[in-house]
């Protein structure tokens, strides 16, 4: 199985850019989304695909960064995800892909010694021991890299936002809903005409419960426009 796991730590963030990365490469990708607070350390998703992983399962992720809550919890993962055979895949930080690993680690030693060469054994075996371990330290210097590196991006998109915020506010623009006011939908546009041409508050003769069936209109829905027209009504000075 072909999983891709995408993670963001509040609902006002975006999940759609990691899941667009992850199929682009692996269209197969059963998708694993998730949203969790950082503070909480809970991640029930993750937790559910940890159980179900089998041998030779690929788990694709945006980036390191989306493995684990910090650099710490993501490189003792990746080490128990490569010890049950599990493959690692890594959009953003393709060199360090459990496959690239395993390229590395077979590359550094091609030697082979026949059964009744024990001692050559297990040189062998005190050599692929060190190999293993370089090239682990060098996996976990590299996912701090790529958390730091995430962590400045972050910080810089914060700080370009900021700055843009304060540039138009400078420049006497409005920044964010101003409180108070009325977000007009597609359906109010419609109905809101119907409810001043019919209703005998505005300009129709009707109550409000043959305008609530003339129109089609829920109680709730039908006060709330109409409060809102007559709050118009009001500032407007008619």
């Amino acid at each position: 199985m072909v999983y891709g796991y995408c993670c963001i730590t509040t609902k006002k963030q975006s999940i759609e850019r990691q899941i667009r990365n992850i199929k682009k490469s692996f269209p197969e990708a059963d998708i694993i989304k998730e949203t969790f607070s950082g503070a909480s350390l809970n991640r029930p998703e993750w937790e559910k695909l940890f159980r179900r992983l089998e041998n030779n399962d690929v788990i694709v992720f945006d980036s390191v960064s989306k493995m684990g809550i910090d650099a710490a919890e993501a490189f003792v993962l990746y080490k128990e995800l490569v010890c049950k055979n599990i493959r690692l895949v890594f959009i953003r930080e393709r060199y360090l892909d459990t496959e690239s690993y395993k390229e590395a680690l077979n590359g550094v030693i091609s030697l082979s010694f026949s059964a009744e060469e024990q001692a050559a054994n297990n040189l062998l075996k005190g050599v692929m021991s060190a190999v293993d371990h370089f090239i682990m330290n060098k996996i976990e210097q590299d996912i701090c890299k790529a958390f730091a590196q995430s962590e400045k991006q972050v910080k810089e998109l914060s700080r370009r936002t900021s700055e843009g915020i304060e540039t138009a506010r400078s420049n006497g623009k409005q920044i964010g809903t101003v409180k108070g006011a009325v977000h007009e939908t597609k359906k109010s546009k419609t109905v809101k005409p119907l409810i001043i041409k019919f209703s005998k508050d505005f300009e129709g003769e009707l109550s409000d419960r043959e305008c609530m069936k003339l129109i089609g209109l829920s109680n709730n829905t039908y006060y709330k426009y109409k409060r809102e027209l007559k709050r118009d009504h009001i500032e407007r000075g008619a």
